[in-house]
Parts: C-alpha cells; structure tokens; sequence
C-alpha cells in the first residue's frame, strides 16, 4: 500500500463541432448535474471550498492526482485515524490520513439509539447526505443503520463526520481538517462519482489485532469486516458489499447501490433551516 501524508490535528471548451441544438443539451447537463447529486451550498461552503481548493490541488497534484476523482474513505477506531484515498489511473491512492479529534462509545458497533456508540461497518455517502448547514461547521451523515444494521435490530440516526470537535456517536473532526474532507467529497460527487464509500473498523485488521482481540463479544463480526477490509488491501479497490443470511458479503457479482444500503436516511432533503443533526 502507498502511505503518504499523515496529517495531525494542529491548532476550452468548443462549439465548432456540434449543431446549437447539440451544444446546448451538453451545457446544460453540466448545470444541472449538482442538482442531481442532491447538492446544496451554504455560504461556508463554498466559502470553504473557494479558499482551500488552491492548495488542495496542489497537494493532490505533488501525488499525481487530480480534485473531483472519486474518493473512498476508511476510519479506524482504535486509533483513531481517518483515511482519505482518492482515485489515480488504475487505483485509489492514499492521499492522507488524519487524527479523529473526538468519537463516542468503545469498540464495538452501535446498537441501539441513544448508546452514544459510533458506528462499525461499511456505508454509502451520496449527494443529499452532504450538510452544509450543519452546527458542527460541515458535516456528511454515514447512513447509518444500513441494511445489515437494520436486519440485526440496531437503531439510531444522524450519525456523522462533521467538525467542531465534539462527539455524541459521531466522528468529530477539527474545522480545518473536516473543510478538506468536505471539500474532496464534494468535487468527487460533483464530477460524477455517484456516492462514496466509508468502511468503519474497530482497529486495522491485522492477525496481529484480531488476535489481540481474539476474546472479544464481537469477535466473530469483526472477522466477517476483516473479510472487506482485506478484499481493499489485497485490490486497492473498495469492494461492492451486500448482505445475505446477516452477514456481509463482498465481491463482483452483484452491484452496491445507494438504494440497497438504506431503508430511510435523515435529512436527505435540505432546506436552509436544517433539522438538528445531533446523533443519536
């Protein structure tokens, strides 16, 4: 795997070719493309995503990719680490990982709504979970509880990654380090990427770790994510998960879809009023 950056919390186009009729369809698939992701600016926002689209890109560039690919994203509890790649030729590239500054609850998934426990498991970000009216600065709901959360009994909502630095079941980033995550999954959908993936882990799933674990209640639900997490490490490609006989299961046979994941996320619709997002 390529580990590159790891950043700690710290304080032309031409008409010539085409008939009018043509050129116009073409434009106006380009301006109505955020309305189909589902995504809605704030004034932070795109006051965010104007002063650090510079240097981004900058960076991104020094790693040979480029803002608006398609991004994948992994968060490890235990050590509280997220992880951003981001797509280059033929493969996702890590681009950085950052310090969680503040997550709830112990290892080990959510249960029940109200446990202040974080989530585990692998879940689906699209256009419309995308809050820019968010209190905690900016936010994006997980999706959580997903299809296998649902058929194990678990309940809850409105679980995030989102700043300010406070948690109550969410991953709470610092402002800084969230505008950057925002903004890198903003650019992707935008440029088409239909939904991302985020794949939440106990710890890294390393013999070393599930041994380390190995008297754990939840030892065989972490051996079943360990089969996700090790499909990426071997591929460098997020695998499309489904679940059958209430476990997860990964491969190419069937399609991951942002329908498949979800019964009823919160706040799929947003208005500049915003519903409180405070998980539960």
């Amino acid at each position: 795997m390529n580990h590159m950056d790891k950043v700690h919390i710290p304080p032309k186009h031409s008409t010539g070719k085409y008939p009018l009729a043509v050129t116009l369809l073409l434009w106006s698939f380009c301006f109505i493309l955020p309305v189909q992701a589902g995504i809605l600016n704030s004034a932070l926002s795109k006051a965010v995503y104007q002063k650090i689209t510079p240097s981004l890109e900058s960076e991104l560039v020094r790693h040979n990719l480029i803002l608006g690919s398609p991004i994948f994203i992994r968060i490890f509890k235990e050590s509280s680490e997220l992880e951003i790649w981001v797509k280059g030729k033929n493969k996702y590239e890590l681009f950085k990982t950052y310090d969680i500054c503040s997550f709830s609850g112990e290892l080990g998934p959510k249960q029940r709504e109200g446990d202040l426990q974080s989530p585990e498991g692998f879940y689906l970000v699209e256009g419309s979970q995308l809050n820019p009216f968010s209190r905690f600065h900016l936010s994006f709901n997980l999706g959580y509880p997903n299809q296998y959360d649902r058929i194990h009994g678990r309940t809850g909502s409105a679980l995030m990654v989102h700043g300010s630095c406070v948690s109550a079941g969410c991953f709470a980033m610092t402002d800084p380090i969230v505008e950057e995550i925002y903004t890198l999954a903003e650019a992707a959908l935008k440029n088409g990427q239909p939904f991302f993936k985020v794949h939440i882990f106990p710890f890294r799933m390393t013999a070393d770790n599930m041994a380390r674990h190995k008297n754990s209640q939840w030892i065989n639900f972490w051996k079943n994510l360990k089969e996700g997490y090790d499909y990426f490490e071997k591929n460098n490609q997020p695998p499309d998960t489904s679940v059958r006989k209430k476990r997860y299961v990964f491969g190419c046979e069937f399609i991951e879809t942002i329908s498949s994941q979800k019964k009823k996320i919160p706040y799929q619709t947003h208005t500049s009023t915003h519903p409180n997002d405070s998980a539960t």
